[in-house]
């Protein structure tokens, strides 16, 4: 039954563009009582230690993960973020707000390239506003996920 807990949520990260792998390291080392290394989590997901050590890295970079020390273990230990809701929710929306950010002043650079086609024009406007209100929207829902 833990295998198909591991598996069910592990679909439902992947929607935070983590892989597969990815999404199956950070249930384990959610649901772990410990911190692990890297040969544990390579044992308990019958992976490589290259593909953990790459995983690993990929879930601490986006801040789901932690390094910790303890005392008298030499290797690195990892343990999950345990505020899922505020850990997934603030590492997705940096993504996706720094995407929009960035689209929108490509298009706005590609508008004063374009010829003065008037309906072409608004429409690239009309582009632009969507960007615009997709940085409102996710900058709201930022803000009430915070309180």
């Amino acid at each position: 039954m833990l295998n198909k807990l591991i598996i069910e949520f592990s679909k439902t990260l992947e929607v935070f563009n983590l892989s597969p792998l990815e999404a199956r390291l950070f249930v384990h080392l959610y649901l772990s009582k410990e911190p692990m290394t890297l040969d544990d989590m390579s044992e308990a997901l019958g992976k490589s230690k290259t593909s953990m050590s790459t995983s690993a890295r990929h879930l601490y970079e986006a801040n789901l993960i932690s390094q910790v020390w303890k005392k008298g273990v030499r290797k690195d230990l990892y343990e999950a973020n345990n505020d899922l809701f505020n850990t997934f929710v603030t590492s997705h929306f940096k993504q996706i707000t720094s995407l929009i950010h960035r689209q929108k002043e490509v298009i706005t650079n590609i508008e004063g390239q374009i010829n003065n086609s008037e309906t072409f024009q608004n429409q690239i406007k009309d582009i632009i506003a969507f960007h615009s209100q997709l940085e409102t929207l996710f900058e709201n829902i930022k803000l009430n996920a915070n309180t």
